[in-house]
């Protein structure tokens, strides 16, 4: 009795397994495309895949953006108007927003000064104090003298692009002062 109760528990599990086995055709690779039709594979020169099994998930199409129509927010006493692009601002509202960007600039080109500072004290000149196991390993010492060369580089390249960026505003308003007179 146990043994039929055996055969009959086991009997649905066998089926399940014939039945993936089956659903297991020969996969065929045309280029990207993949299929287990044999007679579309040979048509097309399709080569048939060695290996494990093959799970292709279907992409999306990507879709046209859509315009999103933004809700204009109501002017208020510390924000003006929206203004289409065919407008023009004002000269005292320009020489406000310049003078706005220019106090930004000031504050990142101080922050970026001071970034510099700290990475060429850490640098030393090439030549930093070791720390640790780098008394040691004299690679590890050579690689944290080159990410420290390499962090005065960018602290330095951030100097002048905002030192550069500075300038426009100085040439800006120099030639829109001499435009003026």
């Amino acid at each position: 009795m146990t043994q039929t109760f055996v055969i009959r528990s086991l009997a649905p599990l066998l089926a399940l397994a014939s039945l993936s086995a089956l659903a297991q055709d020969r996969i065929y690779r045309c280029g990207n495309e993949y299929t287990n039709d044999a007679e579309v594979a040979k048509a097309r020169g399709c080569k048939p895949m060695d290996g494990g099994n093959i799970t292709i998930i279907q992409g999306t199409a990507p879709q046209a953006p859509r315009p999103v129509a933004a809700a204009a927010p109501r002017p208020t006493t510390s924000q003006p108007a929206a203004r289409t692009s065919g407008e023009r601002v004002d000269s005292g509202e320009q020489r406000a927003r310049d003078s706005d960007a220019r106090a930004i600039l000031e504050a990142e080109l101080r922050k970026a000064q001071d970034r510099l500072a700290q990475a060429q004290k850490a640098y030393a000149n090439g030549a930093p104090e070791k720390e640790g196991i780098e008394g040691r390993n004299h690679q590890r010492y050579l690689d944290r003298v080159a990410e420290l060369k390499a962090a005065v580089s960018r602290a330095e390249g951030d100097v002048a692009g905002i030192q550069r960026e500075l300038s426009r505003f100085s040439g800006a308003s120099a030639a829109a002062g001499s435009a003026a007179k």
